[in-house]
C-alpha cells in the first residue's frame, strides 16, 4: 500500500505539472502581444523549473529497494572522544533531514560514549523513498575542527562511518538458522524498567561472513530478534552488491574496490566548508548542513549514480 500510494502521488504530480505547462504555453502566446504580463511569465517559468528540478530527482530513484524505508547506522571511528561527539552530530543531522522530509524516525539501538557523544546508533527511517534518498550517504564522513575535548584546543580530524540499509518485509528475509549465532544481553539506556532486568537485547551474527546486527529498542526479545535479522539481511544484500561492483571494477580497471572510502569532508577550522569528494559539491555553510540541509549533496549523488 505504501508503494501504491507513492506511485499514485507521483503520477498525480506529473499530470498536474503537464496542465501547468499548457497554461504557461498559453501565457507565452499572450506575452508576445502584451508586454505587461512578461514579468508574470518569467516568474512562472522560474517556478516551473524549480518544481521540475525538485521532482526530477525522484525519477532517478529506480533501484529495486529505493522506495522502501531504511535503517541508518552511524559508528564512531578514529578520533576517540572527538569521533564519538562527531557521530552524535551526524545523528542529529540525519534526524533533522528526516524531519524536514516528513519521515518518521525511531532509535533501534544506541550506545553512548564514556565521556561524550555516541559509539554507535541505528535509526529506522520510515517514509517513502527513504532508502533511495539516504543510500548515497553510506561511507566515511570526516570532520576537521578545533577539538573541544583538548585543553589546548588543537585542530583534530575525526571519522565516523554511516551505513544505510533497506527496511525489508519479514517475508523477504530468508536466512539459514545454521549460519546464525544469536546472543542476548541486557539492554542499556532509556527504555523503561525492563531495560536493566531482562536480557531483551539481541545480537545476530552471520557466521560465514562475520556480519552482525543488534536491536534493543523493543521490550520483547522476539521482536528485537526479528528487527536484528532484518538489518542483518540488508547488510548481506549490500555486501553482495558491493562484491559485484568490485568484480566489475576489476574487469574495467584491474583494481579492487575498498571499503571505508571517505565520501565527504566537513571543515569547521581554519575555514568553513563541506565538500563531497564524489560529486565535487561544496558548501560554505557547514552549520546549515549539520542542521539537516542535505538536498544538494543527496541530489548530486543521485544524478552521478544514474
Amino acid at each position: 500500500m505504501q508503494r501504491l500510494n507513492a506511485l499514485e502521488e507521483e503520477v498525480a504530480f506529473w499530470q498536474r505539472f503537464e496542465h501547468e505547462l499548457q497554461d504557461l504555453s498559453e501565457l507565452f502566446q499572450l506575452a508576445e502581444q502584451d508586454e505587461s504580463i512578461q514579468q508574470e511569465l518569467t516568474d512562472s517559468l522560474e517556478q516551473a523549473e524549480e518544481t521540475f528540478t525538485e521532482h526530477e530527482s525522484k525519477a532517478l530513484l529506480a533501484g529495486e529497494h529505493d522506495p522502501k524505508s531504511a535503517h541508518l547506522t552511524i559508528q564512531a571511528g578514529v578520533g576517540g572522544t572527538d569521533a564519538q561527539d562527531w557521530a552524535e552530530k551526524l545523528e542529529r543531522m540525519f534526524l533533522r533531514y528526516a524531519e524536514q522530509r516528513g519521515w518518521h524516525t525511531e532509535i533501534e539501538e544506541r550506545s553512548t560514549g564514556e565521556e561524550a557523544g555516541i559509539k554507535s546508533v541505528t535509526i529506522r527511517v520510515d517514509g517513502p523513498y527513504a532508502y533511495g534518498y539516504l543510500r548515497g550517504e553510506s561511507g566515511v564522513h570526516r570532520l576537521v575542527r578545533q577539538s573541544p575535548f583538548n585543553a589546548k584546543s588543537l585542530r583534530q580530524t575525526s571519522f565516523a562511518r554511516v551505513e544505510v540499509l533497506p527496511d525489508l518485509p519479514e517475508t523477504d528475509v530468508e536466512l539459514d538458522d545454521k549460519d546464525l549465532r544469536i546472543d542476548t544481553y541486557r539492554a542499556s539506556g532509556a527504555g523503561g524498567q525492563h531495560v536493566n532486568k531482562t536480557d531483551s537485547a539481541v545480537r545476530v551474527t552471520h557466521v560465514p561472513t562475520g556480519l552482525t546486527a543488534q536491536s534493543q529498542n523493543e521490550r520483547s526479545q522476539m521482536q528485537n530478534k526479528v528487527i536484528a535479522k532484518k538489518i542483518l539481511y540488508g547488510k548481506l544484500l549490500a555486501l553482495a552488491e558491493t562484491r559485484q561492483k568490485a568484480d566489475l571494477r576489476k574487469l574495467e580497471k584491474g583494481d579492487t574496490a575498498a571499503w571505508g572510502n571517505q565520501i565527504r569532508s566537513y571543515v569547521l577550522h581554519p575555514y568553513k566548508q563541506v565538500k563531497d569528494l564524489r560529486t565535487g559539491i561544496e558548501r560554505k555553510d557547514p552549520d546549515a548542513v549539520l542542521d539537516g540541509d542535505l538536498d544538494d549533496f543527496v541530489e548530486a549523488e543521485l544524478r552521478l549514480k544514474r
